[in-house]
């Protein structure tokens, strides 16, 4: 059983060891975010998280998450839209874009401290076997396993993690 609790309210402490998802990070620092009506509780957690000196944790997967979704969001709000996603990224209009989409992700990086998903030692067959359901998403199945093994509490908007056994913060009323 998943233990989620509302972000808005949260309490946070210097003890709290914490894993944002890749959505949090795109509603602070993505190209949307001031446009999105959770941004700001996400924003005023991340500022509370570190005014509490509150451990958060990253995997090279989050920044990956970040940076293609960024990247391709940017490309459906372009004048190339109905070009290929490659032949966008190797346009000179991308080269500003992914300035951007880099300084961001620095930022988020500086506030973190870098982990990895333990790949190597991961049961693999338990994931793809949850995988292949068709019903999850195979990163939220390394994220789960990486904050049940390090015993993070995940922050997410995604309500896919609701029945997860994570203890999850969220400003999502589908998951509350």
């Amino acid at each position: 059983m998943s233990n989620i609790k509302d972000i808005g309210s949260y309490s946070f402490s210097k003890d709290d060891k914490f894993f944002l998802d890749a959505n949090i990070w795109l509603s602070v620092y993505g190209p949307m975010a001031h446009k999105w009506k959770r941004a700001s509780i996400y924003s005023r957690a991340i500022r509370d998280i570190q005014s509490n000196g509150c451990a958060v944790y990253i995997d090279v997967l989050i920044i990956s998450e970040f940076i293609n979704t960024y990247a391709r969001w940017e490309h459906k709000q372009s004048a190339s839209r109905n070009d290929n996603f490659k032949d966008f990224r190797k346009s000179s209009a991308f080269a500003k874009i992914a300035e951007d989409i880099a300084v961001n992700a620095k930022r988020i990086i500086k506030q973190c401290q870098r982990c990895d998903s333990n790949f190597a030692n991961i049961d693999i067959e338990t994931l793809l076997t949850e995988f292949a359901k068709g019903d999850s998403d195979f990163n939220d199945e390394v994220f789960s396993t990486l904050c049940k093994d390090r015993g993070l509490t995940l922050v997410t908007d995604d309500k896919d993690f609701k029945g997860s056994g994570l203890t999850i913060l969220t400003a999502n009323n589908q998951l509350l």
